[in-house]
């Protein structure tokens, strides 16, 4: 069989600016844990449980391992309880070549697990020894997930549900705060506590309803079969080949006995197609076949015309715009920092253009750990860059930090897919080549171009222009849905790049900025991501909130720019500015 890839001729872009010398940032190359370091791993861990109070009952259990910064691997380790998953409980570690833990980033939401009643450990956790035998199985638990959902509908993949313990939490202030108004509180004026634990089934869900999908996580009492929570997992924006939105691009396509495919085998290995691949859903719910055209012209960039061909060239244009966002963004992470894919090992993924008919939405599944494109019906084609971006950013967060859809950590997960759409919106546009993002060359807006009337989606300065997301942190803010609790950090982010503006009138003030000078410094897009991703990568876990993501972010930048130095200074203030934290001089 005759296979080649070819790249088509096309324009390029403006090469990247040049940028300051670079800390050792590249993650390691992607390695396979055997069973004896996940071992090694576990065995460090108990080693300190004593140390934490803790006795044998408490466990530990490698979730996924991961490239770390050059050298190292990172472990997500899940917290147990007599072997069952403590939810939300768990440590992040890195290792060095050796398989020896050089830091660990924990979230400790296990100690009152197995204390007897009257002690002070025992405030916030149940007396005595907490049972894991559950009353309903797995089964019946599936049914009071499904009939709290309430939908008619058919399976994408079959529901599962796993034990955990799950920490029922509530919000406490803390001894300093205690006679602040409410408005006055800061994010670090609060902590989340474990109430109480409840013996539980994590349920998921992934459906169809009609041509529109409906993704859920459930928690459900194995005691008596209450929903103890429930969210949304659908992780969306509403959201030569000739591109709809970026005018001529080259894209990688491969030769197979005389037709071209839409495979890059260029990128990625193994996955459903052995490579980076565009499908046509052709107006369905699943991914379709491969892109496969007679010559290695594909598009007219140009809108996708209701109704028509979803194979001509007009048909064909929502792929190039799919192809030319997953390889910039697979470019972008890996000569960035050395990430390959989405989950560091290189694995393949798909995008699917043309789903469902009309479609207001694109989003990344946890079921094939690929992307689904609509063709928009108040939108335009929703294959814009930072859209693809912003997608392929869930799956690097689902491979990391697995922040939970939900509350603040759901807030902080879509807000990682905007960074991420943002980044390879600039890095695309100045030629999608070279070692660090460009000065500039983003919009700092999501959705801008699929937009029919021209308005975004979402800002990244003024988060609150779009009516519904707030522009800094407040007790409500685990209370709204995650494509708004999004918004401070976004703003954060801004700020840290960019920096602010002392100007009340401008969209670029923050009232929270109270040192000198008053219009905070801004590092630039390079720094301030990859502190943003080693944090995410390496520090972050599946529960970290507003206040959490502030000291990580600071680690993160002290570990990279050194203890003190600007960059820490310019995430403290970043998060200052959204109130989280404290202000600080420059």
């Amino acid at each position: 069989m005759n296979q080649r890839s070819l790249t088509i001729l096309a324009i390029f872009l403006s090469p990247a600016l040049a940028a300051a010398p670079l800390p050792n940032t590249m993650m390691s190359a992607p390695v396979a844990i055997s069973p004896q370091a996940r071992a090694g791993i576990v065995a460090q861990l108990e080693a300190r449980r004593a140390q934490r109070g803790l006795d044998a009952r408490h466990g530990f259990t490698v979730l996924v391992t991961h490239p770390g910064m050059q050298g190292t691997q990172v472990a997500r380790v899940a917290h147990t309880w007599k072997g069952v998953p403590i939810f939300g409980s768990e440590s992040v570690v890195v290792l060095d070549a050796n398989g020896r833990i050089q830091s660990e980033s924990c979230s400790e939401r296990r100690i009152g697990l197995g204390k007897n009643a009257g002690t002070a450990a025992a405030v916030n956790g149940p007396a005595g020894d907490f049972s894991v035998v559950p009353a309903l199985t797995a089964k019946q638990a599936i049914a009071r997930a499904l009939a709290s959902l309430g939908a008619d509908a058919s399976h994408v993949a079959p529901p599962t549900a796993e034990p955990i313990v799950y920490p029922v939490m509530r919000t406490e202030r803390t001894a300093a705060a205690r006679d602040k108004q409410e408005f006055e509180l800061n994010a670090l004026d609060v902590e989340d506590v474990v109430d109480h634990y409840e013996l539980a089934w994590l349920v998921h869900t992934r459906m169809q309803v009609g041509d529109k999908p409906v993704y859920h996580d459930t928690v459900v009492s194995a005691r008596d079969g209450s929903i103890l929570d429930q969210w949304n997992m659908l992780q969306t924006v509403v959201g030569v080949g000739k591109s709809q939105y970026n005018g001529e691009v080259p894209i990688n396509t491969t030769l197979v006995d005389g037709k071209y495919k839409m495979i890059d085998d260029t990128r990625g290995t193994g996955g459903k197609f052995g490579a980076m691949a565009i499908t046509n859903a052709n107006h369905g719910t699943s991914a379709g076949n491969v892109y496969v055209n007679d010559t290695n012209t594909w598009g007219d960039g140009k809108n996708y015309v209701p109704k028509g061909s979803t194979t001509d060239a007009n048909g064909q244009t929502a792929a190039v715009n799919a192809m030319w966002g997953l390889m910039n963004t697979y470019d972008a992470l890996k000569n960035i920092f050395g990430w390959q894919s989405l989950d560091g090992h290189n694995t393949a993924t798909y995008i699917a253009a043309h789903v469902n008919t009309a479609y207001d939405n694109a989003y990344y599944s946890d079921t094939c750990q690929c992307m689904f494109i609509g063709d928009g019906s108040s939108f335009t084609s929703l294959g814009s860059i930072d859209v693809i971006g912003h997608e392929m950013g869930h799956g690097v967060t689902a491979a990391t930090s697995n922040l939970t859809y939900s509350g603040e950590s759901g807030g902080l997960n879509e807000s990682a897919s905007d960074i991420n759409g943002e980044v390879v919106e600039a890095y695309a546009r100045a030629g999608g080549k070279g070692e660090t993002i460009p000065l500039d060359g983003n919009d700092w807006v999501l959705g801008k171009e699929i937009s029919k009337s021209g308005t975004p989606l979402r800002w990244m300065t003024k988060p609150s222009k779009d009516g519904s997301s707030p522009d800094a942190w407040s007790t409500s803010i685990k209370r709204i849905d995650v494509h708004y609790s999004s918004g401070p950090n976004n703003r954060m982010f801004y700020f840290l790049s960019q920096g602010s503006n002392a100007d009340k009138a401008s969209d670029y003030y923050s009232k929270y900025l109270v040192k000198a000078p008053a219009n905070m410094s801004g590092i630039g897009l390079d720094k301030a991501y990859r502190i943003w991703f080693k944090a995410n990568t390496t520090k972050f876990t599946s529960s970290t909130n507003y206040a959490d993501a502030r000291a990580k972010m600071i680690e993160a930048a002290e570990e990279l720019y050194g203890k003190g130095g600007r960059e820490a200074i310019a995430v403290q203030r970043a998060y200052a500015a959204i109130n989280v934290g404290a202000d600080v001089d420059e």
